[in-house]
């Protein structure tokens, strides 16, 4: 077992070239047949859309001929004095009630022609208590059952309208009958508008369907649904009575955006739908193409299948001979390197075996030559940017400065006050001497604040001492390290531009710790900064003003970054009559 493990572990490059070509083979294999399945799903919906679409036009063309017919006798109803009169007249003797019904049975005998075509019953009802029925067996229901069912009572709220409805109960109530569906329509005067009857026309939903019975097959169903969502018929007999409200959503969404077909779930199937709006029976006609089925009888996915294992099979019998043979003097030179360390360039080989081998292997020693220099010359060369970097951030001194603090000590001179001159050199001379020094070193918090009192006394020299500044540093923050002069700008900032629009003010210094975080707050109620970039320091409406260090917000913050990482660095809130605070993050160090 040892001994298989052994060669098989220098056999891991041909084991990987391997499997991916067996995973690539596997994948464009797997991924042509399903684009092959797309590719024959997009073209059955597209051509059986085109042609479901005129199949639909044609059953909508079946439902409006038979409309013409129903309109058509109802009119004929409307215009017939006698039925008006046989719903209208009162109660009159047996002879007068005889002659009234057999007059208003010719009538409806002969208007009932106009429908002869279809498996239709004619039933009015007056408001006489009078009813008459072409064939009562065909569409059984009482005048009272149909005076106080859910048909009259919509037929009433719409009485200008022919009201197509589903009228699934028959008089006992139960459901083991053939539902009927049912065009009501109320009799009106046609002067006055008084209603004398309503006019129904009952159609079973078997002899209903007949009308797109013969478009639907095995997976292509069609279902009529009423405005409420309900199932009024379907080839589909389990449906029929059923509110639906996703098909109902589906139907009204494609009559909204007018679209041709929605490719969507229907009763669990992925399914194809085009729908119809039928208005004269305020009916969606919804055409249901289960895809999977459909789809079936198109692509014989047993055979394809079978194709792309044998296509892979043949591939990966041609791969494993090619990729053998490419990776055999590979595997030959592993076994040569079987001590070289990771990351130790200095593990050189001997050069034996075939020419490829001797090859590799001597290109593998020149590398390691070429390597070894780049790695050292890389180093170096990190090195001096680092340097050149700091150097660049120390070199940038602002002369001015200089300049009017001379001028001030020259003035206290020649006014005799020897004293504060002598003081206002001495912190000069500590300045210069922290500024022209490694400005990489790192001082204590408490030689840094001595500075800062150096740098506040020269200004309250320069300028009068109506600018307070006061200290508040955490006992415990004493003896941390900081890099020189990473304080001292943003003093200066308050001094130079917080307090331009006032003579006096305050500033604060605040030093404290957070966890393992060193905060140094400089804190001004100035007049604030405008434009002020929160989220970047190093964009600023005062970019373009320069502090006595020459080491501004951005080179503060960069010059902190470069030493401390990304983590560390200046965030500045500021506000207009507010002030300014500024928070510098460094991370504690005792050297």
């Amino acid at each position: 077992m040892k001994g298989f493990l052994s060669k098989f572990k220098y056999h891991g490059l041909f084991i990987k070239m391997f499997m991916v070509t067996l995973v690539s083979i596997v994948s464009v294999a797997l991924l042509t047949s399903l684009v092959t399945i797309q590719m024959s799903e997009r073209l059955f919906m597209n051509t059986f859309s085109i042609t479901n679409s005129k199949i639909i036009s044609q059953i909508k063309a079946n439902f409006e001929s038979f409309n013409y017919s129903v309109v058509t006798a109802t009119n004929n109803v409307l215009q017939n004095g006698v039925i008006k009169g046989f719903l209208t007249s009162p109660e009159m003797n047996t002879i007068g009630s005889l002659k009234s019904y057999y007059q208003a049975n010719q009538q409806m005998e002969r208007i009932q022609s106009n429908v002869a075509a279809y498996p239709v019953t004619m039933t009015i009802t007056g408001i006489n208590n009078k009813s008459y029925s072409t064939d009562s067996s065909y569409w059984p229901n009482s005048l009272y059952k149909l005076q106080n069912s859910e048909l009259t009572m919509n037929t009433l709220v719409y009485p200008k309208r022919l009201l197509y409805q589903l009228d699934i109960e028959n008089i006992s109530g139960s459901f083991d009958v053939d539902p009927v569906i049912v065009a009501s329509r109320a009799l009106m005067e046609r002067i006055s508008g008084n209603q004398y009857g309503i006019l129904y026309f009952a159609i079973r939903e078997s002899d209903f369907k007949r009308f797109y019975a013969s478009f639907t097959s095995g997976g292509n169903d069609v279902a009529i649904l009423d405005r409420s969502g309900t199932v009024v018929s379907s080839n589909r007999q389990e449906l029929i009575g059923q509110e639906n409200h996703d098909l109902l959503r589906y139907a009204q969404e494609m009559e909204q955006q007018d679209l041709k077909y929605m490719d969507v779930n229907v009763l669990g199937k992925s399914s194809l739908v085009l729908s119809e709006y039928l208005p004269v029976y305020d009916f969606y006609l919804v055409n249901m193409i289960d895809k999977k089925e459909v789809l079936s009888e198109m692509v014989d996915f047993k055979t394809v299948a079978l194709i792309c294992v044998g296509i892979v099979l043949v591939a990966l019998i041609i791969v494993f001979l090619i990729s053998r043979r490419l990776t055999k003097s590979l595997t030959l030179l592993a076994r040569q390197l079987p001590t070289i360390a990771e990351n130790n360039f200095d593990n050189y080989i001997t050069v034996t075996g075939s020419y490829e081998i001797k090859e590799l292997g001597k290109a593998y020693n020149y590398m390691l030559d070429e390597l070894n220099d780049y790695i050292k010359k890389l180093i170096q060369t990190q090195k001096d940017q680092r340097n050149a970097e700091l150097s660049a951030l120390q070199m940038q001194i602002n002369p001015h400065f200089l300049y009017n603090t001379l001028a001030s000590v020259k003035i206290l001179v020649q006014q005799g006050n020897k004293e504060k001159a002598a003081s206002t050199i001495n912190s000069l001379i500590s300045l210069l001497q922290n500024t022209v020094s490694n400005i990489s070193e790192t001082i204590t918090v408490a030689q840094e604040l001595v500075n800062l009192k150096n740098y506040v006394f020269i200004n309250h020299v320069r300028y009068g001492d109506q600018i307070a500044v006061n200290y508040f540093i955490a006992d415990d923050c004493y003896g941390y390290h900081v890099p020189k002069l990473i304080i001292q700008p943003f003093i200066e900032n308050a001094f130079f531009h917080a307090f331009q629009e006032r003579k006096d003010g305050h500033i604060y210094v605040l030093i404290s710790r957070e966890e393992q975080t060193l905060v140094c707050e400089v804190v001004d109620n100035g007049i604030g900064m405008e434009g002020y970039d929160h989220n970047n320091p190093a964009h600023t409406s005062i970019g373009t003003s320069h502090f006595f260090s020459g080491i501004g917000i951005r080179n503060v913050h960069d010059r902190i970054n470069l030493l401390y990482g990304e983590d560390y660095g200046v965030e500045i809130v500021s506000h207009i009559g507010e002030g300014t605070r500024v928070k510098i993050r460094i991370p504690l160090q005792k050297t």
